[in-house]
C-alpha cells in the first residue's frame, strides 16, 4: 500500500483538492495521510478544517504554524514555525509522495521539508504567472523542488518544461477546479437564500479582494478605491468574501467590516463560504470583482463577467469574460460598467474556457499511482531546451 500525502492549508485549496483527496482514499493500494495547516487551523479565518472533516475525512496530522499578525515579520515566522511541523510529520509518517497546489507559502514550507526527506513531490498548477504576487517565485520554486507536475493550460505545461524540467514529468491536465463545478449539485436559489440568509437581487456581485504582495502597503489604498467605486453602483447586492492571510489581509477585512455595517441592506461577508455555497451562489451572480484566481479560472465557467482588479493575476491566461483593469477609481469604474452592460454579460454566456479538460483528477490520481509503481527517481536532471 502506498502511502500518498496531500496537504492543505486554505479553504480555497481545500476545494480544488476534493475530488483528488476523494479518489485517493477511495483506492485500496493508497493510504491517504491528509496534513492541514495554515488558515485551516486559525478562529480568525473560521476554522475550515471542520469542513474536512465534516466531509467524511480524517485528518493526519495538524501543522500550526500561524501567528496573530500578518506583517512580513509575523508571516517569514510562521513560515519557519511551518518547516519545524512538516519535518516532525515526514520524519514519523514517511509518505511514499507528496501531493500540493498552488503557490502559498506554507506550501513551499511542506515541499522544503519533503525535499530534505526525500520524498517526492506531486505539483499541481504549476507554471502560471501572477506578477504582483510573492507566490509568482514561491510557485516556481515548488516546481523545482518537485517530481511530477500537473498544470492546467499547455502554454503552462511548456513553462515548467522551460524551467528545466523534464517533458515527460509534466503533465497538461486542466484545471481542476472546473471538473468540481461541472460534478457538483448545486443549491437551489431558495435554499441557498436560507443558508446565507441573504435575498439575491437582479444585480449581485460577488467581491474578493486580496493583498498585493509585492507592493508596499497597498492594500487599504486600493481596496478604499474599490469600495468607491461600489458606493457608485447603489443599486447592486455585494457579497464578500474575505482576504486570506497574506501580509496586509487583516486590513481589507476590517474595511469591509466597516463598509457592511453602513450598508448591510445591501451588503454581506463571509470568512468562508464553503466550495458549495460559493460555486452555487456564482450562479446568481451578475459578476464577480477583485484579484482572486477564482475570477480567472473558474467563474468563466459560470458564463458572467470577471473584473480582475490590479496585477495580482498580471499575467494568467484568461477568458474572453475576463475584464482587466487598473486600480484608479475611473478604470474600476469603467470595467463595472461594462461588465454590467446587458450586451457583455450576453457575451460572457459564450465563454470558452482555456483551463477546462475532461477528467482531470481521475488523469491526475492515475499518473501518480503508476509513477509509483514504477518508483520515482528522485534525482533531477535539467531539461535543455535547446539540445
Amino acid at each position: 500500500m502506498k502511502k500518498v500525502c496531500v496537504v492543505t492549508g486554505t479553504r480555497a485549496e481545500y476545494g480544488l483538492l476534493k475530488p483528488i483527496i476523494t479518489k485517493i482514499n477511495d483506492l485500496e493500494d493508497f493510504e491517504l495521510q491528509l496534513v492541514v495547516t495554515g488558515m485551516h487551523l486559525s478562529t480568525e479565518f473560521g476554522l475550515t478544517y471542520r469542513e474536512i472533516e465534516n466531509d467524511g475525512f480524517n485528518i493526519t496530522y495538524k501543522i500550526e504554524m500561524l501567528l496573530s499578525a500578518d506583517t512580513a515579520s509575523a508571516v517569514t515566522k510562521s513560515m519557519g514555525v511551518a518547516l519545524i511541523g512538516f519535518a516532525d510529520y515526514f520524519a514519523v509518517y514517511m509518505p511514499d509522495i507528496v501531493v500540493v497546489l498552488g503557490d502559498r507559502y506554507e506550501i513551499l514550507m511542506a515541499v522544503s521539508a519533503a525535499l530534505i526527506a526525500r520524498i517526492p513531490i506531486a505539483h499541481l498548477h504549476g507554471g502560471e504567472s501572477t506578477e504582483g504576487l510573492i507566490d509568482e517565485a514561491v510557485r516556481h520554486s515548488i516546481t523545482k523542488m518537485s517530481n511530477l507536475h500537473f498544470t492546467s493550460t499547455e502554454e503552462y505545461r511548456k513553462r515548467v518544461i522551460q524551467l528545466g524540467e523534464q517533458p515527460e514529468n509534466v503533465f497538461n491536465v486542466g484545471a481542476i477546479g472546473i471538473e468540481n463545478i461541472r460534478k457538483i449539485n448545486f443549491l437551489s436559489l431558495e435554499a441557498l437564500e436560507k443558508e446565507l440568509n441573504f435575498k439575491f437581487a437582479n444585480k449581485t456581485i460577488m467581491v474578493t479582494y486580496h493583498p498585493v504582495t509585492l507592493e508596499n502597503s497597498t492594500a487599504e489604498e486600493q481596496f478604499k478605491v474599490i469600495l468607491d467605486v461600489l458606493n457608485e453602483n447603489k443599486d447592486c447586492k455585494v457579497i464578500f468574501t474575505k482576504a486570506n492571510s497574506d501580509t496586509d489581509g487583516r486590513i481589507i477585512n476590517q474595511m469591509i467590516d466597516e463598509y457592511i455595517v453602513k450598508n448591510k441592506e445591501r451588503c454581506i461577508s463571509f470568512v468562508s463560504m464553503g466550495q458549495l455555497k460559493y460555486l452555487s451562489s456564482l450562479q446568481y451572480c451578475c459578476a464577480v470583482a477583485g484579484n482572486s484566481s477564482s475570477g480567472i479560472i473558474e467563474v468563466p465557467c459560470f458564463g458572467i463577467p470577471t473584473i480582475d482588479i490590479g496585477d495580482r493575476q498580471k499575467g494568467r491566461i484568461s477568458a474572453d469574460s475576463v475584464l482587466h483593469c487598473g486600480n484608479s477609481f475611473e478604470e474600476i469604474k469603467n470595467a463595472f460598467n461594462k461588465a454590467l452592460l446587458k450586451e457583455f454579460r450576453e457575451k460572457a454566456k459564450e465563454t470558452v474556457n482555456p483551463y477546462e479538460k475532461k477528467h482531470t483528477s481521475e488523469n491526475i490520481v492515475n499518473i501518480i499511482r503508476q509513477r509509483l509503481e514504477d518508483k520515482i527517481n528522485i534525482k533531477k536532471k535539467f531539461y535543455d531546451m535547446w539540445l
